[in-house]
């Protein structure tokens, strides 16, 4: 049975936000956190070293190593981007700058493939408003594009978005994948040859990005839905076709990662898994605001959820994409990466949650975004204040103990970026207090600003105090105090650093690196090796000839002492 939807939505409420706002808001965004800033610990330096040591010809391409050690992370194609971005524009910009620029564009265009897949699916069999007996009801068009509005600003507004694509790392790419995927699968059969292109990127992307079981079971699940999906007749061979090209393309994404070396056992033992108390705090606030309003959508939309003939691909779609997220949560690590990939499917599922809305609820999310991220703009200032003027004296004190030896220094560019952005808010706030809003989307502007206006806070006035504590910046500059400059110093031996230490000192630093077995390092006066005593050698490969100088440490963590030997002459 065809059950009736249940979105009662009227013209008036489809208005779309306005193109240029809806832009704006994403460009302010996406740059914040690419630029103007270090590389951060410990995957966004590692990345970006091998990135460089493949940009100079130092390793392979399908194989890229820093002094024999191998990435940590699986997957080809983010080395690749940033080695090719570093070529393309590295003597216009800094290395460094140049290298984030691919991971900026596909946080792009994964936002601009999740409005569109949301677009696509408002326009799906069954997802649309109820027909008025007198006329007045949504435009499918107007409708689809309210709902993708909707659906963008739920993504936005996702806190544990923020921080982890802004970095230099597969999971940029792989997000950026499953965005694709998902909107390959949204626009078919409307659509058909570009969006099977386009998901045959993705499924690639995430096979070369450490993500080959995901790929393969996204592209199987996909098949799956299409398959089963109920489209005129005119379009079912193409539906049916599209869902054996992504079955085959699955599969294809996976050999390709076999054949590559690229497909390693990652699922970690059942007594491993992560409880349920830990993935339930770690989902109530990383996936927050968008999944309330999911489960809100799997309620309300239930009869078309449990019916068994008609598979409705606006829901199914990202259910299947939020269920493999879910699972890989669960299995996997880092599972806050993990559940990255969901994001696009829950913030899916809430913009069909927008038409059911009620008055009371909507200005209830209204008003709790308001007083939240209200007082998170506040901290953040205050925060701000106290480093600068010493008042009020406890915050001042607590981010002295945090980053001990930090110096304050004053910007004025980003002072002013960060007063625009508060002014925004106070805007916006007064903007949606000022009367009752038809729109479907107004529920997720203020979350969507709020998440926005933390971020370009973070991101101006933090910038600083986070580059001192994140970045590797301040050790170096200490380093530079007990090793010769680079071109006076020769080779420098290295023993036990890991991965992102080597790259913090050959890249930030300017210094050779050479392992201490390496037959090489014997011209070497200098030897860098970490404190831990676990990891110290013995007295038969630090010999009696190494005299110990400094230690020099990281100002907020202790733990990452690099210290430094010299090679007495004789």
């Amino acid at each position: 049975m065809n059950f009736p939807t249940p979105a009662i939505v009227s013209q008036a409420a489809v208005r779309p936000l306005p193109r240029a706002l809806l832009l704006l808001l994403c460009l302010a965004y996406v740059v914040p956190g690419f630029i103007a800033r270090a590389p951060w610990k410990t995957l966004d330096i590692t990345s970006y070293g091998y990135a460089l040591a493949l940009a100079e010809g130092r390793t392979p391409w399908l194989a890229p190593e820093i002094l024999g050690l191998s990435p940590d992370t699986e997957g080809l194609i983010p080395y690749w981007l940033g080695a090719w971005a570093i070529q393309a524009f590295g003597d216009f910009i800094s290395p460094e700058l140049a290298s984030r620029l691919p991971f900026a564009a596909l946080l792009w265009l994964a936002l601009m493939a999740t409005w569109y897949a949301v677009y696509y699916l408002a326009r799906s069999p069954g997802a649309g408003p109820v027909a008025f007996a007198f006329g007045g009801e949504a435009n499918e068009i107007d409708y689809a594009r309210a709902m993708a509005d909707g659906g963008l600003l739920a993504l936005i507004a996702c806190l544990g978005l923020a921080q982890p694509s802004h970095e230099a790392s597969s999971y940029v790419v792989q997000l950026s994948g499953v965005c694709f995927v998902f909107y390959a699968a949204a626009c078919i059969p409307i659509r058909f040859g570009t969006p099977l292109c386009i998901g045959a990127v993705g499924l690639v992307m995430l096979a070369l990005s450490g993500a080959p079981t995901y790929a393969v079971c996204l592209g199987l699940g996909v098949a799956l839905i299409l398959a089963l999906t109920p489209v005129d007749a005119k379009l079912r061979a193409r539906s049916l076709q599209a869902a054996g090209v992504f079955a085959i393309l699955g599969v294809a994404a996976l050999l390709l990662a076999v054949y590559l070396h690229q497909w390693q056992w990652r699922i970690l033992p059942a007594e491993h898994f992560r409880q349920l108390r830990p993935l339930f705090e770690l989902v109530v606030w990383y996936v927050w605001p968008a999944w309330p309003l999911a489960l809100w959508s799997l309620w309300i939309w239930r009869r078309q959820v449990a019916d068994w003939r008609f598979v409705h691909r606006h829901l199914w779609l990202p259910i299947l994409l939020g269920a493999l997220a879910l699972v890989n949560t669960v299995i996997t690590t880092p599972s806050d990466r993990a559940l990255l990939l969901g994001l696009p499917a829950f913030a899916a599922l809430a913009a069909f949650a927008l038409p059911t809305f009620r008055r009371a609820m909507a200005a209830l999310i209204d008003w709790f975004t308001l007083l939240f991220f209200s007082a998170a703009a506040i901290t953040i200032w205050v925060i701000w204040l106290a480093v600068y003027t010493g008042t009020p004296a406890k915050p001042a004190a607590n981010v002295a103990r945090i980053a001990p030896d930090f110096v304050a220094q004053f910007s004025l560019p980003q002072f002013v970026i960060a007063v625009l952005a508060t002014l925004a808010w106070c805007a916006l706030a007064f903007w949606r207090a000022r009367r009752n809003r038809p729109e479907i989307w107004r529920s997720l502007v203020l979350p969507a600003g709020g998440t926005v206006l933390s971020w370009i806070l973070l991101m101006s006035i933090w910038m600083p105090m986070l580059d001192y504590g994140r970045s590797y910046t301040a050790q170096v500059q200490a380093l530079g105090k007990v090793l010769p400059a680079p071109a006076s110093a020769g080779c420098v031996a290295a023993w036990g650093l890991s991965r992102s230490q080597i790259v913090a000192m050959q890249a930030q630093g300017g210094w050779q690196l050479k392992t201490l077995t390496d037959p090489t390092s014997a011209s070497c006066n200098w030897l860098a090796m970490p404190l831990e005593s676990q990891r110290t050698p013995s007295n038969e490969v630090l010999g009696p000839e190494w005299t110990r100088l400094a230690a020099v440490a990281r100002p907020t963590d202790k733990n990452a002492e690099i210290v430094i030997y010299r090679r007495q002459p004789g």
